[in-house]
């Protein structure tokens, strides 16, 4: 029972509320690695506003009557690539993630996740926390470096969520952690952990980070900077002088420019150039995903390995390691301040 509940007069109607609600949030994942549920998650993500920065008048009849006839079908195979019997890899770490710290945090807090495109839907978790009477919200966004197209449309989204609420609850947003030292710390000792566990000793290990438009630098978005201290710091961290760090950008789409260097044209130049033992780490994933499964972990290493490579491997993301468990519950204990007793 809350205080609040406890100061009720005798004869006032039952209200759920003066609950603390955590909900963590990624960017998002189709249903099913088919075409019809590619081409929904499609549909959604590429017609934000954030994601794609082109006049509707323009982009629209490029979207409908060119890409989403051709690239679901692609994609869709991608997917099946990766997909578990649990289902996509990204919504299944995001739910390990959300029970982990439910169970870290306590009875005191409600733990829930959500997806910014496609299922658990955003506005569907959020309405479910207040009617479980959180009036008090951390919304959680699951990306270490700022980015318009990622945190920012989180909060874009939770706001128009909040314009139909008559009740709204109060929100605390999770800041960017790109150089949080626990954030630093976790990924400095999970990768030197599986570092030590390959069968090679690697030359180069690559940080990839998820590429934008260039013109998001010129506009004045920090992700490039912040993805650059990410790498520096980390670098800083794990002390490895005999390994050489490379920070590259990738997932281009479309044809303007892009954040570089590009993470393909980058494991080709360094096979070609003698590199024979390669790694690649994606700090900027709190999640392992299609991203992180497939373009890194299966086409990356064949264009390496084609290139004149010898031996490549892709680590983890933070997931559900030790590590990324205890960093995500002292971030999140730390923003709680105030609403929970220590």
């Amino acid at each position: 029972m809350t205080w609040r509940e406890q100061n009720l007069p005798a004869d006032h109607p039952s209200v759920r509320s003066g609950r603390v609600g955590v909900l963590l949030v990624n960017l998002g994942t189709p249903d099913a690695p088919d075409v019809g549920s590619v081409k929904r998650y499609l549909a959604e993500f590429l017609s934000d506003k954030r994601v794609v920065e082109i006049p509707d008048l323009v982009w629209q009849p490029i979207l409908r009557g060119l890409i989403l006839t051709t690239r679901p079908k692609k994609s869709a195979a991608a997917y099946r690539k990766v997909w578990t019997e649990e289902g996509s890899p990204l919504a299944v770490i995001t739910r390990q993630q959300a029970e982990a710290m439910q169970a870290r945090l306590g009875e005191g807090v409600l733990v829930d996740w959500a997806m910014r495109y496609g299922k658990p839907a955003l506005p569907d978790r959020l309405q479910a926390m207040m009617d479980a009477g959180c009036d008090r919200v951390l919304l959680a966004p699951l990306y270490p470096q700022y980015s318009g197209a990622t945190t920012a449309t989180v909060v874009d989204k939770v706001g128009d969520t909040l314009k139909g609420m008559r009740w709204q609850p109060a929100l605390r947003t999770l800041p960017p952690y790109y150089d949080d030292p626990e954030h630093i710390a976790a990924l400095s000792s999970d990768l030197s952990r599986q570092l030590d566990q390959l069968d090679f000793e690697p030359e180069v290990l690559l940080l990839s980070f998820h590429g934008m438009p260039e013109r998001t630098l010129h506009l004045g978005d920090p992700y490039h900077c912040q993805c650059r201290k990410t790498a520096r710091l980390l670098e800083a961290a794990m002390a490895r002088p005999n390994l050489r760090f490379v920070t590259t950008f990738q997932s281009r789409f479309g044809r303007a420019k892009w954040l570089e260097p590009a993470t393909d044209d980058t494991l080709v130049a360094e096979a070609e150039k003698g590199t024979k033992r390669l790694v690649v780490a994606c700090p900027g994933f709190s999640a392992n995903c299609l991203e992180t499964l497939e373009e890194v972990a299966m086409e990356g290493r064949d264009e390496f390995l084609e290139a004149g490579g010898e031996h490549f491997a892709a680590l983890a993301c933070l997931n559900t390691s030790a590590a990324g468990l205890a960093m995500l519950e002292k971030m999140l204990r730390r923003e709680l301040s105030g609403w929970i007793n220590e």
